[in-house]
């Protein structure tokens, strides 16, 4: 999955989470719907956590609040679509203003990853778990945002990922630790 790291004027490319970050919240944004899941950035994984119904496609802001004291994460993983040749959708944009917003509340440092096949790899979890084909489109979200989060926590499989805001220096200083 390549990286999209255009989340703002200050973002930087890494090429894995921080190795800071201990605990980190992923979403899988929708129109409907945000998937959330938690992880764990020793043990590589996540699992899905809830799903966030929006209000007229904005966020639940109050839950996703109360997701943070509950959970106090050390930083957010946020899907982010694109089109199979690479180009921006018609959700890409919502993605990354979600990024955005989620950083400018809550100050947190917000990766992005490119959420390509997270749905489809959500739909084999749940086929193999539960044995049916059939799809639970609000548990299927949830178990993308924890996809999400497990490709940004691996490194065999995580490509440099577009991290908000790092200011000058702090990408030497990660790189020397």
């Amino acid at each position: 999955m390549p990286a999209t790291p255009e989340c703002g004027p200050n973002s930087a490319l890494l090429t894995q989470v921080p190795a800071t970050w201990r605990i980190a919240l992923g979403f899988d944004v929708g129109r409907l719907r945000i998937g959330v899941a938690v992880g764990d950035t020793l043990t590589g994984s996540a699992r899905p956590l809830c799903i966030l119904p929006t209000r007229q496609q904005r966020p639940d802001w109050e839950a996703i609040a109360r997701l943070m004291v509950e959970w106090r994460p050390d930083g957010l993983v946020v899907g982010v679509p694109r089109h199979a040749d690479d180009t921006a959708n018609a959700m890409t944009d919502a993605a990354l203003r979600f990024c955005r917003q989620l950083h400018g509340r809550f100050h947190l440092p917000v990766a992005t990853m490119d959420e390509r096949l997270s749905s489809w790899e959500a739909e084999q979890r749940q086929s193999a778990t539960t044995g049916r084909r059939r799809k639970n489109p609000a548990h299927l979200d949830a178990q993308a945002a924890a996809v999400i989060l497990e490709t940004a926590f691996n490194p065999r499989f995580n490509p440099p990922v577009g991290v908000l805001p790092l200011e000058k220096g702090e990408l030497e200083d990660m790189a020397h630790a």
